[in-house]
């Protein structure tokens, strides 16, 4: 096996999504196979107790290996090797084909998250193709058919999440809001990535310093009045898991959720996260009701559309390549 061909393209792989940016992922190399698991220091313990995101973020690691290792003519298949304990999910090795997928290496490298303004939202074609990527695991994609009652929850989620103190510590940590904090470029959700002005990051940076004291006084509400995703565009969609996906089952439904990622990119679409509808236990089961699908199958939720402005790129803590 070709190590040092594919230790080559790791910092390609690590353009895969995580949630806040943690890039969880973990590989350690040995002479037949390369074992994928996770750090814990980079989970998020309080915002995703249960670790659906961080195995949603793992499988979505492993798809971007599988893509960026067939596009560079390496033949790799994935293993699944699933053990909490030992914080690993499965093993890359040889394999007598290329993986087959549709996409390149360029669709990673390219792919965005974008929290600006989108106009307009998947056409009825692009839609019907990602739902069947879902159904071909079980699941499927499903639009939120009422907007109004979705921004009601929307804000219900963010003022719980903020009200807490442990989530906006954790939060606070991932944040990068100063050009100068020394992970600027590393990894977290810096203030160009969340779309913040420099007064607004400043602003925000304070707020959440005086989060001890202003928290009494209203902080959550205000911080949840703050920011309206729904106002810039877009259609909100949900991924669907199938009924009693467990913890492997969910790594591999994080590789179809990159694939998701990539076909919306392919499209011309982006995708903005909206994970806090289904973190907070009420706004899921309202969630759920809107599409009359039982809440604890709803494992990702992202705002989708066409950018109206080119989409800033966010940090990575392995290296720097030249675009393929």
């Amino acid at each position: 096996m070709d190590l040092a061909a594919f230790r080559a393209l790791e910092p390609l792989c690590w353009r895969a999504p995580s949630a806040h940016n943690t890039q969880p992922w973990r590989l350690r190399y040995e002479p037949e196979a390369i074992h994928v698991g996770w750090e814990a220091t980079r989970t998020l313990p309080v915002a995703d107790p249960t670790g659906r995101d961080l195995r949603l973020s793992l499988g979505a690691f492993v798809e971007t290996c599988l893509i960026v290792a067939a596009d560079a003519g390496l033949r790799l298949e994935y293993v699944a090797d699933h053990d909490e304990r030992h914080r690993r999910v499965g093993r890359l090795r040889p394999a007598p084909h290329r993986y087959p997928t549709p996409f390149r290496t360029t669709d990673v490298w390219e792919r965005r998250t974008h929290r600006g303004r989108f106009v307009g939202g998947p056409a009825p074609d692009t839609l019907a193709a990602v739902d069947a990527l879902a159904r071909q695991a079980g699941g499927g994609v499903r639009a939120v058919p009422q907007p109004g009652r979705l921004g009601v929850l929307l804000r219900a989620a963010d003022r719980r999440l903020y009200a807490d103190p442990a989530v906006v510590a954790e939060l606070r940590r991932w944040l990068r809001l100063d050009p100068t904090h020394p992970d600027y470029h590393a990894d977290g959700l810096s203030d160009r990535c969340l779309g913040l002005s420099r007064p607004a990051a400043a602003g925000l940076r304070a707020a959440l310093a005086a989060y001890p004291l202003l928290r009494p006084l209203g902080l959550p509400r205000l911080l949840a009045a703050t920011d309206a995703p729904l106002a810039r565009g877009g259609a909100v969609l949900v991924l669907v898991a199938p009924a009693d996906l467990d913890q492997p089952g969910q790594v591999e439904f994080g590789r179809v959720l990159l694939r998701i990622w990539l076909a919306w990119h392919t499209a011309g679409l982006a995708a903005h996260p909206l994970s806090q509808l289904i973190d907070v236990t009420a706004t899921r089961t309202g969630l759920g009701a809107l599409l009359d699908v039982a809440p604890e199958r709803l494992v990702h939720v992202a705002r989708v559309g066409r950018p109206t402005r080119p989409s800033p790129r966010s940090a990575r803590r392995l290296g720097t390549v030249r675009q393929p």
